[in-house]
């Protein structure tokens, strides 16, 4: 009986803390399905311990998570280096339409994460945890089986990183919206000039298909005019485009039938005037956490000429 009582004390505890671990190891990790497997090799730690004998059941979570995140590390690694064009982490619905209550935790933006893609995977573990989840140079120690010093040294390298190649401030999420709604309406509209007024001179389109889907190319296109007319010429008809919160940004989900085709998300210049990168993820093996989506004839979708339909998300979720 007391061991049936504990079992379902450590159920408890554990869902208590599945949002917080889902957020720190999808940031350090950048995909959901390693996420679960992370998750799912913290509870069964989790589970094979008295938890009457763990004090701070947070940091034992967290410690575990973190230092099993660090071992997957290794595979995934692997499977990057293979990976066909380039390699976008896996796009998370976030604010009231989120399908799953961990997908609306503290979620780092696509184009953060792709920074630290160039992290190692001690410097990222150290910056989610200190820099977004604003854990302790020490406690991170701890969890990390280092000095605090050591960690410090780790923590002033990485941010230095990761401000050297992201000096942008994050714009205001209207004026995103703003951006990303006539970026839309130029393409589908085949307004050449207007979408090249939008771009920065040194845009990039980052492609992400994974060689499963034909939107997804084998390397970045750079510079206003190609990135221009890549996407006039791949802005088709027959498809519906939906305004969605993706890893906290205001972003676009296109669907076809009802089955999502592909996410765009803009990064703009600090000014929020111009588009300084593109990130369009068309592989399906990682649209899977947007297929769960509203009717696409539901109130508020528009018709346009293009063919296509507009839902405009009514949430207010706020950053």
């Amino acid at each position: 009986m007391m061991r049936e009582i504990a079992a379902a004390d450590a159920s408890e505890v554990f869902a208590d803390h599945r949002e917080l671990l889902f957020s720190i190891v999808y940031n350090m990790l950048g995909t959901v399905g390693d996420t679960e497997d992370v998750l799912q090799e913290t509870w069964l730690a989790w589970a094979a311990r008295d938890v009457s004998g763990i004090g701070n059941h947070r940091a034992y979570l967290v410690r575990v998570a973190v230092n099993r995140v660090l071992a997957h590390q290794s595979a995934l690694r692997r499977r990057k280096e293979t990976y066909l064009g380039p390699w976008l982490p896996e796009p998370l619905i976030t604010g009231p339409d989120a399908a799953e209550p961990a997908v609306r935790a503290e979620s780092v933006s696509i184009a953060l994460l792709v920074i630290l893609e160039t992290l190692t995977p001690l410097e990222r573990a150290v910056f989610v945890l200190h820099e977004v989840f604003a854990y302790q140079h020490n406690e991170i120690a701890a969890m990390l089986d280092r000095s605090p010093a050591a960690i410090r040294q780790i923590a002033h390298r990485a941010r230095e990183h990761v401000q050297a190649r992201r000096p942008r401030a994050r714009v205001d999420r209207r004026t995103h919206r703003e951006v990303t709604e006539r970026f839309v309406a130029a393409a589908f509209g085949g307004d050449l000039p207007a979408l090249m007024e939008m771009l920065a001179p040194d845009v990039v389109l980052w492609p992400d298909g994974g060689g499963k889907s034909t939107a997804g190319g084998p390397r970045p296109i750079r510079g206003r005019d190609k990135v221009a007319r890549v996407v006039v010429a791949n802005a088709r008809g027959g498809v519906d485009v939906r305004y969605r919160q993706v890893n906290g940004d205001p972003s676009v989900v296109i669907f076809a039938e009802d089955a999502p085709l592909a996410v765009m998300v803009l990064d703009l210049d600090a000014d929020g005037e111009r588009v300084h990168d593109i990130y369009v993820v068309s592989n399906p093996d990682k649209l899977g956490s947007v297929s769960h989506e509203r009717d696409p004839e539901t109130p508020g979708t528009a018709q346009t000429s293009a063919g296509r339909s507009v839902v405009h998300d009514t949430g207010t979720g706020q950053r």
